[in-house]
C-alpha cells in the first residue's frame, strides 16, 4: 500500500489550486512564463554557499549557449556534474536552479555545469538534445579550466532535464562522445504521454503536474506527432539499453510520470545497466526544487551526492 501523500506536499498542492491561476494552455507562452517562473521565485528556496559561480557562454550548434559553473570548495580537481534543468522544455533559466545546483555542488564535491539549452516552443525537438550533447563535448574538453576531472563526468537533470540526461547518454553510446561515469535521472519523461497509464490515470489531475500541462509540453516540444517515434524522444521506445553507464534513478510516488520513470529504470537493469532505483513514495513531480521545505528534497540531495562519491 503506498504511503499518504506528504503533508507538506498536500498543501503546496492545495495552495496551488486555491490560487487559481490561468492553465498554461490557456494563455501566451511568455505569460505563462512569468506565471511559473515568478511562482517559483516568489518560494524563496535557498542556496548553498559555493566556492564560486562563474557565467559565460559556449559554442553550440544554435549560436552561443549560456552555462554556469558551480565550483566547489577545496583541491581540485573534482569530479563534474553536467546539469540539464527541468521545466518541460518550456520553463526556467540557469537563476531558477541555483538552489538545486548549489547544494549538488556542495554536497557532491563536483564542478557543477548547468546549460541553459534552446526551449521550446522557439525551438522545437531536436534542438535541445543538439545542445546538451554539445555542451557535454565542450565540458569534457574544458573542465579541467574549472578545476574539473575530465575522467569523472556525470550527466544530470531532472523532469524534462532528466530526459535530456537520459538522450545525452543515448547518443553518447550510439554515436561516440565523451566517455561519463553516471547518469543521474530525476522523475524524467521517458515515454510519450498515455492517458491510460495507471499513473497518469491516479495523479493526472490534483498533483501539481497534470495531465493536460503534458499534453501541452508535448505540443510545444514537438514539430508533429511523428518525432514522437523518435527515441532520443521516447526512450523507452528503445529496443537495446545496453551498454548504458550506471544510473541513479529517482521517482517521485504521486506523480503522472512515476510508471515511466520505473519503467525505465527496469528496463536498463534488464538491460545489464547498474541501476540505483529510489521511489520517494509519498512526493510529488519536482520534489526536488523544493529545497528546505520538503525534508525528502534534502533527502534526495544526499543520496545523489552518495551515489557520485561511490562511482568516482
Amino acid at each position: 500500500m503506498q504511503k499518504p501523500l506528504d503533508f507538506k506536499a498536500r498543501a503546496l498542492v492545495t495552495a496551488i489550486a486555491a490560487a487559481k491561476e490561468p492553465a498554461i494552455d490557456a494563455i501566451p507562452i511568455d505569460q505563462a512564463r512569468a506565471q511559473v517562473e515568478s511562482g517559483y521565485t516568489r518560494m524563496k528556496i535557498p542556496v548553498k554557499p559555493v566556492g564560486s559561480i562563474r557565467n559565460f557562454v559556449i559554442p553550440s550548434p544554435g549560436g552561443d549557449l549560456p552555462v554556469r559553473a558551480y565550483i566547489p570548495d577545496g583541491k581540485a580537481p573534482f569530479p563534474v556534474m553536467v546539469f540539464f534543468h527541468g521545466g518541460g522544455w518550456v520553463f526556467f533559466r540557469l537563476n531558477h536552479y541555483d538552489p538545486i545546483c548549489t547544494h549538488l555542488c556542495a554536497e557532491s564535491e563536483c564542478v557543477v555545469f548547468s546549460i541553459d539549452y534552446r526551449r521550446s516552443p522557439e525551438y522545437k525537438f531536436p534542438a535541445a538534445t543538439n545542445d546538451c550533447f554539445a555542451a557535454t563535448c565542450w565540458v569534457k574538453d574544458h573542465c579541467q579550466e574549472y578545476g574539473g576531472d575530465p575522467d569523472l563526468m556525470f550527466l544530470a537533470g531532472d523532469s524534462a532535464g532528466g530526459t535530456l540526461s537520459t538522450v545525452t547518454a543515448l547518443r553518447i553510446r550510439d554515436k561516440g562522445g565523451p566517455k561519463v561515469k553516471g547518469q543521474i535521472i530525476l522523475y524524467p519523461v521517458t515515454d510519450y504521454l498515455y492517458p491510460e497509464k495507471n499513473s497518469y490515470k491516479e495523479f493526472g489531475v490534483g498533483y501539481s503536474l497534470t495531465m493536460d500541462a503534458m499534453r501541452w509540453f508535448w505540443n510545444q516540444y514537438l514539430e508533429n506527432i511523428e518525432d514522437a517515434k523518435n527515441p532520443y524522444v521516447t526512450p523507452l521506445l528503445i529496443n537495446d539499453l545496453s551498454g548504458l553507464p550506471p544510473a541513479l534513478v529517482i521517482v517521485s510516488g504521486y506523480d503522472p510520470l512515476r510508471d515511466e520513470g520505473l519503467a525505465y529504470a527496469k528496463r536498463m537493469k534488464e538491460a545489464g545497466v547498474k541501476v540505483q532505483l529510489s521511489l520517494y513514495e509519498d512526493m510529488i513531480h519536482g520534489f526536488l526544487s523544493y529545497l528546505g521545505l520538503f525534508k525528502q528534497a534534502d533527502t534526495a540531495i544526499d543520496e545523489i551526492s552518495q551515489w557520485v562519491k561511490q562511482n568516482t
